[in-house]
């Protein structure tokens, strides 16, 4: 069992279509028949969605992607039409609001890997591969891989995991030109991203991008590089051998996994609510990489 903790209402709005309720956005349709995404500052962790929201997070993940897709404008379009408000939504909406063109999506996670963590460590510690990649002995916790490698995954419904996929099985589902153009693409965006982090004392460890077609071409959509999407840690404190300082919800997920949260995963109970310090402290760890990354102080 999982999924919401309590699945909100979505806010209903003159010529708005409520299309869909995720983990942290709301998506409708206008009239136009554009994309309305708004995120919220929900938070999920092992595959619940929290009855706790962290402040900001929504507006923080919004304006990360728009900054990033800035960056990676040379490298493949993305779907942002607009970021004004549609008339009549709530003043809540500001800063957290993109307006998007309707993509055909593929249904593939696009995961870029430059490090050795998470689901790729578990496989290359039984077989010496990543999603099906070989991969050289000796690697540990957090080692830099000799170059990104591509490891995608299939999108999950809420409260289901994504589960890793061969470069093979995609190019059966969506064709091997396709399958080719993800790849290329995700390691270009990936490539451009970590370079940039890394001048600003980041890691990008890894990430998971979403494609689609608009007009038949290749175009990024959902959102790009944010806590959410990606692992970044601290480039001072990277330590091979280790689980590595994270800008993340890993506060929230060791709050969950201690004794003084008094919740039982294996126990199909929904997590309680977080104290108001571990939110803060989460809080606190987006800024604190929103500000990193971009070089600007977040208001």
């Amino acid at each position: 069992m999982s999924g919401f903790v309590t699945k909100p209402e979505p806010v209903q709005v003159p010529g708005l279509e409520h299309l869909h309720t995720g983990k942290v956005r709301e998506l409708y349709r206008d009239q136009a028949g554009r994309l309305v995404m708004v995120a919220s500052d929900r938070t999920s962790a092992f595959d619940w969605v929290l009855p706790t929201d962290i402040p900001d997070k929504g507006r923080i993940l919004t304006q990360l992607s728009l900054w990033w897709f800035e960056r990676i404008a040379d490298l493949v379009p993305n779907h942002v039409i607009s970021t004004e408000l549609p008339p009549g939504a709530p003043a809540d909406w500001e800063g957290r609001t993109m307006v998007c063109d309707p993509l055909d999506m593929f249904p593939v996670e696009c995961v870029a890997r430059g490090y050795l963590t998470g689901s790729g460590l578990a496989e290359y510690q039984l077989t010496r591969t990543a999603c099906g990649i070989a991969l050289p002995e000796g690697l540990v916790d957090g080692s830099e891989l000799p170059a990104p490698i591509f490891t995608p995954a299939t999108k999950a419904e809420v409260g289901e995991h994504d589960e890793n996929v061969s470069y093979e099985e995609v190019a059966r589902r969506i064709g091997a030109d396709w399958a080719a153009a993800l790849r290329q693409t995700t390691l270009a965006v990936y490539t451009r991203a970590r370079d940039i982090a890394r001048e600003q004392g980041v890691i990008v460890a890894d990430t998971k991008f979403e494609f689609g077609l608009g007009g038949g071409e290749l175009v990024i959509g959902d959102e790009v590089l944010t806590p959410d999407s990606s692992r970044f840690w601290p480039a001072e404190e990277w330590q091979p051998g280790r689980t590595q300082p994270s800008y993340d919800k890993q506060i929230i997920r060791n709050w969950l996994s201690s004794a003084e949260s008094g919740w039982n995963r294996d126990a199909d109970q929904p997590p309680p609510v977080l104290p108001a310090e571990i939110a803060e402290r989460t809080r606190a760890r987006y800024v604190e990489v929103y500000e990193r990354l971009t070089g600007t102080e977040w208001v």
